[in-house]
């Protein structure tokens, strides 16, 4: 059974998720703490499978916590409660820079949270935290890596050439996936030959955080795909959390179409779609990107795309990923061209499509 540990300053709310946890017999709360000092000093005495933090506490809240934690080489699996403002999902990315594995939205009223909706997507985030690798690189992009990919552009560049034909990269990934992004896109060149779409599992209200922080961070231009965008070279188009994302023909380009509808494989956006809706396309090579995640998602859409296009998959390496369920389902499925450390994915993008 594993233990966990519940750290909120409303006594209500812990109570609530304890009841939570605790329904499910994976799990076990053994210790609450009600603000980042009391759950600090658990953590320098005891270890746990799990953390459910909250961000907004007196006295020390979860992103001071995460920072002393960082700071005392303290390892811990930490998932966080959030809120959905827009202050809510600038701090929850910053949460993920410091090393929180994945979040779940906290409805504002203790009542909503006993919904089966809300109970679901927490015990699923719960065991995925529970079951990953604490995060696998804390470094954060650098100069260095600015040079580095200088480098692969310069060489991809002598052979782009050959790189002819009408290509797209699709990326899926899930938890670990916000800060497992950030080894990735800012690496892509901007003179980029093809446009990226994306996948990340996240709640409506965070994935414009996502690719504010990406677009500050990288030579691609990164954004929220918005309903009819027209798909440009250099540009990465991130789904919206909550919805469907699909590329459409419409006279003749390539555009961004959102759909409603019930969750797939349990999560909204659905990599699947995105790969499905590719095998209309005009595009004779899809470059497929599968990231760390729990579940499936993806390997069922690249199954389906492969059977009208040609396609090149690239998986990422176990000992990179923060869960390694995504990159796993597809290489067990046979789907799988090339296994990549995360680091060296985004070259393998680049010697993929080319630049420009």
């Amino acid at each position: 059974m594993k233990k966990i540990l519940i750290i909120d300053d409303s006594a209500l709310m812990r109570t609530v998720l304890s009841d939570i946890i605790n329904s499910d017999s994976r799990f076990q709360v053994v210790d609450k703490a009600k603000d980042g000092v009391e759950g600090l000093d658990l953590l320098k005495k005891k270890t746990y499978d799990a953390v459910v933090l909250d961000i907004n506490m007196p006295r020390m809240d979860g992103i001071t916590m995460l920072k002393e934690l960082n700071k005392a080489k303290i390892k811990a699996k930490i998932m966080m409660a959030s809120t959905d403002t827009k202050e809510g999902a600038k701090v929850t990315m910053d949460a993920l820079d410091l090393g929180a594995l994945d979040f779940v939205h906290k409805p504002d009223r203790a009542s909503e949270c006993r919904g089966e909706d809300f109970t679901k997507t927490f015990i699923n985030t719960l065991a995925a935290v529970a079951d990953s690798k604490a995060p696998v690189s804390t470094k954060s992009f650098s100069m260095e890596d600015v040079k580095e990919t200088k480098k692969v552009v310069d060489l991809v560049s002598k052979s782009a050439s050959k790189i002819t034909g009408n290509r797209i990269v699709a990326v899926a990934s899930s938890t670990g996936g916000p800060r497992a992004l950030q080894a990735v896109i800012p690496k892509l060149p901007k003179n980029l030959k093809t446009p990226v779409v994306l996948v990340q599992h996240m709640p409506e209200g965070f994935t414009a955080s996502l690719a504010e922080r990406l677009d500050s961070l990288s030579e691609v231009k990164v954004k929220e795909a918005a309903e009819g965008d027209i798909l440009q070279p250099g540009t990465v188009y991130i789904s919206r959390g909550g919805k469907h994302m699909h590329i459409v023909k419409n006279g003749g380009k390539s555009t961004i179409h959102y759909m409603d509808g019930p969750t797939r494989e349990g999560v909204r956006p659905c990599a699947n779609f995105m790969y499905e809706s590719l095998m209309e396309s005009d595009y004779d090579e899809i470059c497929c990107v599968v990231m760390t995640g729990m579940g499936a998602d993806g390997t069922e859409g690249i199954k389906n795309l492969k059977t009208k296009k040609k396609v090149h998959v690239i998986g990422q390496e176990e000992s990179t990923c923060t869960v390694y369920g995504m990159p796993k389902a597809v290489a067990t499925a046979g789907l799988v061209d090339q296994v990549v450390k995360l680091d060296d994915i985004a070259r393998e993008i680049i010697m993929n499509v080319g630049v420009s």
